[in-house]
């Protein structure tokens, strides 16, 4: 798994919460970007202009952003174990926003030991049933 770029994390943390992703985010995926962010604020905030790019990343500037990502990539060079818990961080929002955004095409609901799969991209398709003592075979 190749690492992730400090533009991909800085773009996680700062352009997540605009437009329409932000309304499917669980409060947990929130947390995490505000956590996310945190650590690059903390991280960055001492090196010149970064707090004036932070802000202005916040507020939606692209070119800002660019320049958050440049102030990170420095600081994930200059201490590797923060990269490693930045970018791990951001693969686990990263993962959880693609989950969020993936509509299934099977749905298995089980109730009471009975299993019933549906195929919702289908509605033609045949409704599988089964039940205690039924067995199902597929060929």
């Amino acid at each position: 798994m190749e690492p992730l770029t400090a533009g991909a994390i800085a773009t996680l943390a700062f352009n997540t919460a605009f437009g329409e992703t932000i309304k499917n985010l669980t409060k947990a995926t929130l947390d995490k970007i505000d956590a996310l962010g945190k650590k690059i604020w903390h991280k960055t905030r001492g090196k010149a202009g970064a707090q004036i790019a932070l802000e202005k990343a916040e507020k939606g500037s692209q070119t800002d952003l660019e320049k958050v990502a440049q102030y990170l990539q420095a600081v994930m060079l200059e201490d590797p174990d923060f990269a490693t818990e930045i970018e791990k961080l951001a693969r686990e929002i990263q993962q959880e926003i693609n989950i969020g955004n993936v509509q299934g095409q099977n749905l298995q609901n089980v109730y009471g030991g009975e299993a019933q799969q549906n195929n919702a991209n289908n509605t033609n398709a045949p409704v599988i049933q089964g039940g205690n003592g039924h067995i199902i075979t597929f060929h």
